[in-house]
């Protein structure tokens, strides 16, 4: 062909290069990975193999096997049959595993078995952020997003879903027995074959009837009365994102302000983010090695007893308190238009009257006081406040934490705008890595570490782009030495 730029023969006999490495560039980030996995002390993290056997067939060293998937989560390749494929024809994974090519089943078991180990490197990565003083800011976001299960809506089970499905499954009993009946009357000889059809699928449903009713015994046993069938561990969530249900995990984390990366993380199968802020932003302060830190999450983390617990670990929490009162919602006043004077404990209403202190009491734990006024019955603004003879305001004995975050809040109305542009990209980020079908494995644990090497993925791009690669594999090579 001419006038097109040709390539060589396949007969041709090449001599250079002949050496692997000649094929791997300098900036190459197949060269950082390496650089990583050989500074780790895999026995002290508490990787399986690390000292071989005596006896028997050799084994992969796990730092080869550790290299192969972080190269294939830095790649989008989560599957152990895509490495396996991988290790045979690809360049940089031949370059980085000395020409190894294991079998999927024995890249699969090394993350099966493996959980702790990798989770240890995944901590390893981020005390070498913080030994590279990226951790300066001493500000992180903290948010959450449900990842989809292994696990079907159809093969999650809850008292509701049982009660409709075993709804549906009757109605087309009825249906096919008025079908059966009509045919036992007409009695052509060519309705035989669709009678025996109708009984068939009559006796099938009564057969998933019967299992509904041994799933709706076996759900009385389970605390949050959930059954997920292929996973265990996952359970049914309402995604915001999609206004639906999902069958999946709670994935939490915690990202720092200043340069994007991942702090810490965790895995939950609770839908809700209630009790989670102290628990990440204590694993996060630790990670950072700070004193102090702020910590920014939205509405869904509002908890008094949490943002307490926050204050007492030197946690300065700023979250947005939740719009749901109902009588707003009505258009009456809310708590929000009466005024709290601490020197008298007393509350001023919109018509000008006080709130005096009736009696304390405890609701779900927590010590609550009882306001009201005696002006009540009498007042001009009754209608717009409230439905009963008197307007009761309930104060919580911690309630002055919650209005100096509130006052924070109002000093910084950007923290929002932070914490969406600081984290909520990052679960995007993983999502789209992941692909629709999200996680691969199954089982809390397995899932936990799954996210562990995305994680670790998305924190080592992030510090390639800081850094660069030269400057990467000499803070790896300085902080193994």
């Amino acid at each position: 062909m001419k006038r097109f730029i040709e390539g060589e023969h396949r007969n041709q006999t090449t001599l250079l290069p002949g050496c692997l490495d000649d094929y791997i560039a300098e900036d190459n980030p197949v060269r950082a990975v390496d650089a990583f996995v050989e500074e780790l002390d895999l026995k002290q993290l508490g990787f399986a193999g690390a000292d071989p056997a005596t006896t028997g067939r050799p084994a992969y060293h796990p730092g080869v096997l550790l290299k192969i998937y972080i190269y294939g989560y830095l790649n989008r390749i989560a599957s152990s049959r895509r490495l396996e494929r991988e290790a045979q024809r690809n360049v940089e994974l031949m370059w980085l595993t000395g020409r190894l090519a294991p079998d999927f089943k024995t890249i699969a078991d090394f993350r099966h078995d493996n959980t702790k180990g990798i989770g240890n490197v995944c901590s390893c990565f981020v005390r070498l952020c913080r030994d590279l003083k990226l951790f300066t800011q001493a500000i992180v976001a903290i948010d959450s997003s449900k990842f989809k299960a292994v696990n079907s809506r159809d093969r999650n089970f809850t008292p509701g879903k049982v009660d409709r499905r075993q709804e549906q499954i009757e109605e087309s009993i009825q249906r096919y027995l008025k079908a059966l009946e009509t045919a036992d009357r007409t009695q052509p000889a060519e309705v035989e074959a669709k009678t025996q059809r109708l009984r068939e699928k009559i006796a099938t449903l009564r057969e998933q009837m019967q299992r509904m009713d041994t799933i709706r015994e076996e759900l009385k046993q389970q605390p949050d009365q959930q059954i997920s069938l292929t996973d265990s561990d996952s359970r049914s969530m309402i995604s915001q994102a999609k206004g639906s249900g999902m069958v999946g995990y709670n994935v939490q984390a915690v990202v720092d302000a200043k340069h994007h990366l991942i702090v810490t993380h965790e895995v939950t199968n609770v839908g809700n983010d209630r009790a989670q802020l102290s628990k990440m932003g204590t694993a996060a302060k630790a990670a950072m090695g700070k004193q102090r830190l702020q910590a920014l999450a939205d509405r869904g983390y509002f908890s008094g007893p949490e943002i307490k617990a926050c204050t007492e670990a030197r946690i300065t929490p700023i979250v947005p308190k939740p719009m749901t009162s109902n009588a707003m919602a009505e258009g009456r006043f809310s708590k929000a238009d009466f005024v709290y004077i601490a020197k008298d404990d007393q509350y001023q209403c919109p018509a000008g009257e006080r709130a005096i202190h009736r009696f304390c009491t405890v609701e779900n734990g927590m010590t609550v006081h009882k306001y009201w006024s005696s002006a009540c019955p009498r007042c001009p603004l009754k209608a717009q406040c409230t439905t009963s003879r008197y307007r009761r305001i309930t104060r919580w004995e911690h309630e002055a934490l919650l209005e100096a975050m509130q006052r924070r809040l109002d000093r910084k109305p950007q923290a929002m705008t932070m914490r969406r542009s600081t984290i909520e990209h990052v679960f995007g980020t993983l999502k789209h890595w992941m692909g629709s079908t999200h996680f691969l494995t199954r089982g809390l644990q397995h899932v936990s570490t799954e996210m562990s090497l995305h994680m670790l993925a998305y924190n080592f791009k992030r510090l390639i782009k800081l850094l660069g690669i030269a400057k990467t594999i000499g803070a790896m090579r300085l902080a193994g030495a």
